[in-house]
């Protein structure tokens, strides 16, 4: 199989970042031996994502955004949105729609957190409150 060019590649990580054509998941950026993380996070600014910590997505309980956690030559595609433990008690929260065997989420970032997530906060869409594992 042949290394994909720059330009098909950015094509590629464009249609990760908008949902189409390629499952947004987990997605290694080396390619041909090559880290090309700069180029996804260039795609991603381009397609609305920009750098954000969790606490700083302005979004309410109910409601979700869709964000990529990028590190160490992989970008995991999940959501912010509020958890909720009980009536009095929600956390807000970056989980991956990757999964540990036990359900977890792969990659879960905590509004306390001062990592840095990558979302699209002009997509925020209504979610079931109590269900979150069917985002």
């Amino acid at each position: 199989m042949r290394d994909l060019t720059t330009e098909e590649l950015a094509e590629v990580f464009r249609e990760i970042a908008a949902g189409t054509a390629v499952k947004r998941s987990r997605h290694e950026l080396i390619s041909g031996g090559i880290d090309r993380t700069d180029l996804f996070l260039r795609i991603l600014a381009e397609s609305g994502f920009h750098p954000v910590t969790v606490e700083a997505v302005g979004i309410r309980p109910g409601e979700r955004t869709p964000a990529f956690h990028v590190q160490n030559g992989t970008a995991l595609f999940g959501w912010v949105f509020w958890e909720k433990f009980s009536q009095l008690r929600l956390r807000k929260l970056f989980g991956t729609v990757v999964r540990k065997p036990n359900g977890d989420w792969l990659v879960q970032v905590p509004a306390h957190s001062t990592a840095v997530i990558y979302a699209d906060t002009s997509q925020i869409l209504p979610m079931d409150i109590d269900r979150p594992f069917e985002l």
